[in-house]
């Protein structure tokens, strides 16, 4: 367990860090943007592989049992979870992860205008489904982490973005996406995009049990 706090901690330092802007702005002026990008994308992909090993060995300690409808839920909302995943990702955004602002119209926000951080959401109930359901002291610390890391990624990200863009734009374009309807978001958010979700949620069904060792379902 120790191994998976460590991983956890470190995992943390690498987010948060970054974050702090006069930090940011020294590392990229030292290294330069791409290089910094690079060397962070490395260190980020390293870390959660470690994170990953470390919860495949740590103990199993219950706190509580799981029992199927905790399952059945997990296996409900992964699907919505991956569609927002994937179209957030896939889709232009000003506001939080994906394409950045290049080719964003905040008249057609596709799943933007669903929510501004569609891929964070999604992120967020992916690992708030998974506390749930595994029900023992390592998920907790991991999909804990990964879940309050979602929930407080919003503020942090419309922070950032708001000084990037200026408050004065900022609001307008959070203002524009705002009078988008969710059904009009979700036409505009492209039948690719979308299929891309259900696709990524049909491989994380089928590879679960070979790759995690563990059935969505059970058995």
């Amino acid at each position: 367990m120790t191994d998976l706090i460590l991983a956890v901690g470190v995992f943390l330092a690498a987010h948060l860090i970054p974050a702090i802007r006069p930090v940011r702005a020294g590392l990229v002026r030292m290294m330069g943007e791409p290089a910094y990008l690079i060397a962070y994308s490395i260190i980020s992909l390293a870390v959660i592989a470690w994170m990953v090993l470390a919860y495949s060995a740590a103990p199993y300690i219950e706190l509580w049992p799981t029992v199927a409808w905790m399952r059945w839920l997990a296996v409900v909302v992964m699907a919505p979870a991956s569609v927002l995943i994937v179209a957030g990702m896939a889709t232009p955004n000003p506001f939080s992860l994906g394409w950045g602002r290049q080719g964003f119209d905040p008249a057609r926000p596709g799943i933007v205008g669903v929510t501004r951080h569609p891929a964070v959401w999604g992120l967020a109930l992916w690992a708030g489904v998974h506390a749930l359901a595994n029900g023992n002291q390592a998920s907790l610390i991991l999909f804990g982490l990964l879940g309050i890391l979602g929930l407080l990624g919003p503020a942090s990200l419309d922070a950032k973005r708001r000084g990037a863009l200026g408050a004065e734009a900022f609001a307008r374009m959070k203002a524009d996406v705002a009078r988008t309807a969710i059904p009009a978001a979700l036409v505009q958010t492209g039948l690719w995009r979308i299929a891309g979700g259900f696709i990524l949620y049909a491989a994380l069904m089928a590879g679960h049990d070979w790759v995690i060792g563990v059935a969505p379902l059970g058995g």
